[in-house]
């Protein structure tokens, strides 16, 4: 990876106080720093390695995802001995969900480390979760295994997985109105209506109707942020009637 070499040239300080952040991420040393620079290049930098490849996080995310999710599985394997293929795989989707990798990714600032020729501004809220998913691969790539779980185990599980808590957390609000209609036999709809806002930027405006009553509505910048806004205030304005047929949702 000789693009490492352009990006620190004549800026050996630069170099230092990145290998001190990242030692401090992790919690022990790094071996090749190489892998962090590249966990933290945007593809905007167009940096490529010495056969010409690109070389920047993307990559690293496939391997840092996968994981994430073999450690949390085998956590999950051990600590609830009665739950069946179906409840852990739920968990496991609750544990590394787009929300919460994204909000591990903005608890360790990962952001003020990556290297782009975009304004950091015009990035998407799921740039937080892809940088973590990338700092995993690299731990995974420069350690192994074993550091890898155990960087997951102190930064993810400890702080973070609570078997009770992950029981009752929503990951879809869309999924769960919709499993919920269908089992009350309750005739469900979403509707993009007409939006006259006014932004730059296009929204869409979603209403979910239930037995033809509007019971959410909300706007995304896209079909599927809306839906799913839509649907959580539409479970929290029936949330007394679903609790009072709990365990039937």
């Amino acid at each position: 990876m000789t693009f490492i070499k352009h990006i620190f040239s004549s800026r050996p300080e630069q170099e230092q106080n990145f290998y001190a952040v990242i030692k401090k991420i992790l919690g022990f040393k790094p071996h090749k720093i190489d892998w962090f620079v590249e966990a933290f290049t945007h593809r905007s930098t167009q940096a490529v390695n010495s056969d010409g490849q690109p070389q920047n996080y993307e990559r690293l995310e496939f391997v840092g995802d996968a994981m994430l999710g073999s450690v949390i599985a085998s956590h999950l394997f051990r600590m609830v001995p009665a739950g069946n293929e179906g409840y852990l795989t739920k968990m496991r989707s609750k544990v590394v969900s787009r929300e919460h990798l994204n909000e591990l990714g903005r608890d360790l600032d990962l952001i003020a480390l990556i290297r782009t020729n975009v304004p950091i501004d015009q990035f998407g809220e799921n740039i937080h979760g892809n940088l973590f998913e990338a700092l995993v691969g690299a731990i995974y790539l420069d350690r192994g295994y074993h550091w890898v779980e155990k960087f997951i185990q102190q930064r993810v599980i400890e702080p973070y997985v609570d078997i009770e808590k992950l029981e009752g957390k929503v990951i879809s609000y869309k999924s769960l109105m919709i499993e919920w209609c269908q089992k009350h036999k309750k005739i469900f709809k979403f509707q993009t209506y007409e939006d006259s806002g006014v932004e730059t930027i296009k929204h869409f405006a979603v209403k979910l109707l239930v037995d033809k009553v509007v019971v959410g509505k909300a706007r995304g910048t896209s079909k599927k942020k809306a839906e799913e806004l839509a649907a959580k205030r539409a479970y929290y304005k029936l949330q007394g009637d679903m609790d009072a047929k709990k365990g039937t949702i």
